[in-house]
């Protein structure tokens, strides 16, 4: 039996591979000789039928059975096979001769039979796979979800004929369309604790969150330049294993460490444990080995936007100097009207010396769920493939992806409130910042060579970038950039500066 696809529940021996291609390719004719995709819908989604799909070749027999064999001279004239059988307009040329026979790969056997069987061909697929995934998220825009049914089932044969990130991320986006089409969502109430944990796979894994955190932090250690007292709020504490190399720093500056202050929030954990005093009390451990006066205080929130400024217990800004540092949070709040509003507002009253953000570099809140589909899978393709080269323990390689397939599928998946993966790009975070009354804080060349520093010691490194862009710094995968650091200030404190 092949296992491949006994994994995800087809019964079909190696041997008959062959047989089913053609019977694939049969189906797929018929199918692209039927203009009106109602109809397709109406054959391959009827309540009076019911096929087994555990059975590949019998199930393509019956579903083939269902339409008038096409005629012989549109199958000696048609040779687009691969193309034309998907419905969707937006997706396939009508034109019948719109290629060259010798694109089509066949193999005649003479010895049992003279009929043509088509060879499988793993390149060929991953095109028709990339061409169904768009076929499928057209349909489930335009609401016809047999269709979408039919093409996301095909979908799933064809990402098991290919290996490394393609097969990975058709697979979670597989997933995610099976999820919007069967309304079957992912649960939510643990994703915030769930997702805390794989990102520290993700950490190890790749460099993503490391250039996240060493950026941040040089931004902040510049801003407490000379500061006696320093308070750091981190919107996203998770693990806290942002902060030691920040500990690290302060503790060699010259004349001698300040005393630090960290407030870390976090969503309350599933099973009620204190996890933030947890993380605190590792940091604290720490402090007191490296000399640093330290303090620190765990605050649960569901939602950013139920913080209150008074609930910080704020000192004054001449006794205390204040960053506040966000990675990979700002962008949840955009699900709710008016949260990220009222988070700046509680950040304005806050008065931070800077305010340091890390999102990713990508567009997934746009209104089309079209548009919003091609983009993620664009940028998701990039963030596997970059995982791909990593020499990492399989265990964190497989735990990241995990990460980033929850990513997808809640992309994907899921709308209204509970679409929290509203990714923006750099540009429209600047409009955002600008609006709400704050100014950007230049990240100096020192940062940018101390981040290229970083890649080079990170294995497989070859194909990130670093990119400077108006001041903010990006990491990207070769040509794309994928996520982007920016410092803020209130537009006053700016002012006053100069």
């Amino acid at each position: 039996m092949d296992e491949l696809l006994a994994v995800v529940g087809y019964k079909v021996r190696s041997s008959d591979m062959a047989e089913v291609a053609q019977k694939l390719e049969q189906l797929e004719e018929a199918m692209g000789n039927f203009q009106d995709e109602d109809i397709i819908a109406q054959q391959l989604s009827s309540d009076t039928v019911h096929y087994n799909p555990s059975d590949i070749s019998n199930w393509l027999q019956t579903m083939l059975s269902n339409f008038d064999p096409p005629p012989p001279s549109s199958l000696s004239s048609s040779s687009d096979y691969d193309l034309k059988a998907i419905p969707g307009k937006a997706i396939y040329a009508s034109g019948p001769e719109s290629e060259s026979p010798s694109n089509k790969r066949t193999k005649t056997t003479t010895a049992e039979s003279t009929r043509s069987v088509v060879v499988v061909d793993s390149q060929e697929n991953g095109i028709r796979l990339v061409h169904s995934l768009m076929a499928c998220a057209e349909a489930v825009e335009q609401n016809k979800l047999g269709v979408a049914e039919a093409l996301v089932k095909q979908i799933g044969y064809l990402a098991v004929s290919q290996e490394g990130a393609m097969r990975k991320v058709a697979t979670y986006f597989a997933e995610g369309l099976a999820r919007r089409i069967y309304r079957v969502y992912p649960p939510q109430p643990q994703q915030h604790f769930l997702s805390d944990t794989l990102q520290i796979h993700f950490y190890e894994t790749c460099p993503y969150l490391k250039f996240a955190h060493f950026t941040a932090n040089q931004a902040i250690l510049e801003a407490f330049q000379g500061k006696d007292r320093v308070h750091v709020i981190d919107f996203a504490i998770n693990q806290g294993m942002q902060w030691p190399a920040l500990m690290q720093a302060l503790a060699l500056r010259p004349g001698g460490p300040p005393a630090f202050r960290l407030t870390g929030i976090g969503p309350p954990a599933p099973d009620n444990s204190d996890h933030l005093q947890q993380v605190g009390w590792k940091l604290a451990q720490l402090a007191e080995t490296i000399h640093v006066q330290f303090e620190y205080r765990g605050f649960v929130a569901n939602s950013l936007a139920d913080l209150d400024a008074s609930m910080l217990e704020l000192r004054s800004p001449e006794t205390e100097a204040v960053a506040v540092n966000s990675v990979f949070e700002l962008h949840k709040l955009l699900a709710r009207p008016g949260a990220l509003e009222k988070v700046f507002s509680v950040i304005r009253q806050i008065q931070p010396e800077i305010l340091t953000v890390v999102e990713q570099e990508a567009s997934h809140n746009g209104p089309g769920f079209l548009d919003r589909f091609t983009e993620s899978l664009h940028y998701y393709s990039t963030l596997f493939d970059s995982l791909e080269g990593s020499s990492v323990d399989p265990q964190d390689k497989t735990m990241s992806e995990i990460y980033l397939g929850k990513q997808i599928c809640n992309v994907v998946a899921c709308e209204g409130v509970d679409r929290i993966e509203r990714h923006e790009t750099l540009n429209q975070w600047r409009n955002r910042f600008g609006s709400a009354g704050f100014s950007p804080v230049h990240l100096g060349s020192n940062a940018f060579k101390q981040a290229s520093m970083l890649l080079a010691l990170f294995a497989g490194g070859d194909g990130y970038r670093v990119e400077e862009n108006d001041g903010c710094l990006m990491l990207g995968w070769h040509t794309r950039p994928m996520i982007a650091t920016s410092a803020w200030q209130l537009a006053n404190k700016s002012v006053a500066a100069h």
